[in-house]
């Protein structure tokens, strides 16, 4: 056991591997521009990929870097002693050079010499073969792990397990140190087992590497007796080696490569962990300032309230890696997954009784700890705090009232049972009010719906899995078919927001570009400063927007002020740079104008049911507008907007024009 810290581990891999002949990769960014198939880098093989296949990389056939990677299919196992979100992988590869006897010596090498490991506290695993595929046992490998230990002066007698279940029953006999298993547990290729091996794929087995933290770690009646592929807690994982030197055939079979690849990734936390004894990763030098922060601000202790404190500290650690690279929270793909890891964190943290701001704290701490990641992908650290302050800010707003307005769904009364799917429309689609606003009341509880969940998130910021956790945590029932209630919601707000503009709430958009819509949400903007900080009465008397402009006419009976022009310029902006989130939904009419006070110029000819914009907070929102839409999700994304003219448009009505930036 050493006291060593994970940065200098990542230090002494990369410096060993150069030693060994290896040159530093660079290691690709978390957010992958350019690759529809994953929202992030999820291994790290996965940015050399293509050379593992067959294409020669620049800089030569022995390759090293250091690679953060995030898997968010993770997310539900993060709060045991092991399992994150974001990781970092130690990896050294071979395109056609070194092969198994290298490797084995060389990992074994780095873990006792340079990190200090105990070698009797080393297992491994290897292939056990595959009789109807004609792939024979890796003994090979097997017989240089035995080389290894003897040389070290340990014992390895081989033990053959096949399937993990059978490990489960076995479990390990006396000097038993390598331990052959099927393919569910030592074979590598893009598709999984032999099996599903894709055909023209390299492919071979593995030998994973395995550190013991005692036998009184393993929970036998949970999960069976000890060997290393239990998922019980004596073993963990901490490397493995692919060994690439078969290819599947048209006809199913597998021939040997020529030139065959070593592949190996190791947990920098997992090592980690191994070098201070304790199968916890959130105890790492990477992970326990920040539950040591958490207890200072908390009152409360790691040990009884670990589960929380574990989240927290993995989804803020995830979200500032994404912000420092240029990541912000949003409603789609990646900047939907920051903006979950954030607000998890921040719900987590009202479980500790934390209910103010607190990022300001934890960041810097990681911020810290990550400092030695190299500037080529964390290209926004000076901004990132900024970024996760802004959300941390919003979603307090709404924080509260998004979980009152869950529980007091839950306890909703309607008359008679609500039906379990979308009610018909007159046009054929599929729709149903959200939250049945309007709906009276009776004696039957309402088990909440998909629907409910798409108003939580559409009003109140809620995403859709953290409604869903909030449900499970409180104890409230979920109707059978929620999630396709949901997405059926959701997938009818898209058709709306689509098709609006075809009829009479077109709102002189040109088309429905990106930036013209970004130049449409910034004339809401605009309208809301005019009437906040020039006159109250002003009202909207035309609007013509492009992907190049606005032209925005307005009542007023003087010509503005230079210190008006600014002051109205400099509150849009503020407005933009709050990243304030931007809902809609559909109304009665009178309640949109009555209750909800929405902006509008001509209710007379308006619709019985119309849909309403709000900017910024539900119940004090910046802009309340009818609209027929296109708008962006949030403010953040607009860019600077910038007043070039202000003139007459005809008696008693002005002219802006204004550009985004």
């Amino acid at each position: 056991m050493t006291s060593m810290d994970a940065n200098t581990i990542r230090k002494k891999f990369l410096d060993f591997q150069v030693k060994k002949g290896h040159k530093v990769i660079a290691p690709a960014p978390l957010v992958l521009e350019n690759d529809p198939t994953t929202l992030f880098t999820g291994s790290g093989m996965q940015p050399l990929l293509p050379y593992l296949l067959g294409k020669k990389h620049p800089d030569g056939t022995r390759l090293c870097d250091s690679q953060p990677s995030m898997r968010l299919q993770d997310i539900e196992d993060v709060g045991d002693p092991r399992h994150t979100t974001v990781f970092e992988m130690l990896g050294n590869w071979s395109l056609g050079d070194y092969f198994k006897e290298e490797q084995i010596r060389n990992f074994f090498e780095f873990l006792t010499d340079e990190i200090g490991l105990d070698p009797s506290r080393i297992y491994v695993t290897c292939f056990i073969g595959n009789e109807k595929y004609g792939i024979p046992k890796d003994t090979e490998a097997a017989e240089i792990w035995q080389k290894v230990f003897e040389g070290a002066g340990i014992e390895a007698k081989i033990a053959e397990i096949g399937s993990a279940a059978n490990g489960d029953k076995r479990g390990i006999k006396p000097g038993e140190r390598i331990f052959f298993y099927d393919d569910h547990e030592n074979w590598w290729s893009r598709g999984g087992g032999c099996e599903s091996t894709p055909i023209g794929d390299p492919c071979g087995p593995d030998s994973e590497v395995f550190y013991d933290f005692g036998e009184d770690k393993q929970d036998v009646e949970k999960y069976g007796l000890a060997h290393p592929a239990s998922d019980g807690a004596r073993f963990m994982e901490i490397g493995n080696q692919v060994f690439m030197q078969y290819r599947r055939l048209p006809d199913g079979s597998f021939e040997e490569l020529e030139k065959k690849n070593v592949d190996f990734g190791g947990g920098l936390e997992r090592i980690s962990a191994a070098a201070i004894g304790s199968f916890d990763v959130f105890k790492i030098s990477l992970m326990k300032p920040i539950i040591d922060k958490l207890e200072e601000i908390s009152g409360k202790s790691y040990d009884n309230n670990t589960d929380e404190m574990r989240i927290i500290a993995d989804h803020i650690r995830g979200a500032y890696l994404l912000a420092a690279e240029g990541l912000v929270p949003s409603n789609k793909t990646q900047g939907y997954a920051m903006r979950r890891l954030l607000r998890r964190a921040i719900l987590r943290a009202l479980d500790l009784g934390i209910a103010t701001d607190f990022l300001a704290e934890i960041v810097p701490i990681v911020a810290d700890n990550y400092a030695d990641l190299p500037d080529s992908i964390l290209t926004h650290r000076e901004v990132a705090l900024e970024v996760m302050l802004r959300e941390e800010n919003a979603f307090r707003k709404t924080l509260s009232k998004g979980l009152k307005e869950l529980k007091r769904m839950a306890c909703t009364f309607i008359s008679g049972p609500r039906p379990s799917g979308p009610s018909p429309r007159a046009d054929g689609a599929n729709s149903r009010p959200a939250g049945l606003r309007n709906a009276p009341k009776s004696n039957v509880q309402a088990i909440l719906t998909g629907f409910d969940l798409f108003k939580l998130q559409d009003t109140y910021g809620f995403p859709f899995e953290l409604s869903v956790e909030e449900c499970y945590r409180e104890g409230i029932q979920l109707t059978d078919n929620y999630r396709e209630e949901f997405e059926a919601a959701l997938k009818e707000q898209r058709e709306r927001s689509q098709t609006a503009s075809k009829g009479m709430f077109k709102g002189g958009l040109e088309d429905h570009g990106e930036t013209t819509i970004k130049y449409h949400t910034a004339t809401h903007l605009l309208l809301a400063a005019l009437q906040k900080l020039v006159d109250s009465s002003i009202c909207q008397k035309g609007s013509n927007i492009t992907a190049e402009r606005v032209r925005f006419d307005f009542n007023l009976d003087h010509k503005m002020t230079p210190e008006e022009i600014a002051a109205v310029e400099n509150q849009v902006n503020e407005w933009i740079e709050a990243d304030l989130p931007v809902v809609f939904d559909e109304y009665d009419k009178d309640y949109a104008r009555n209750t909800l006070k929405a902006h509008g110029e001509f209710w007379d000819k308006y619709p019985e049911k119309l849909k309403v914009y709000t900017i910024g907070d539900f119940d004090n929102p910046v802009s309340r507008e009818v609209c027929g839409g296109p708008h962006v999700e949030h403010t953040g994304v607009i860019g600077k907007f910038k007043i070039k003219k202000e003139e007459s448009s005809s008696a008693g009505v002005r002219r802006i024009k204004a550009v985004i930036e």
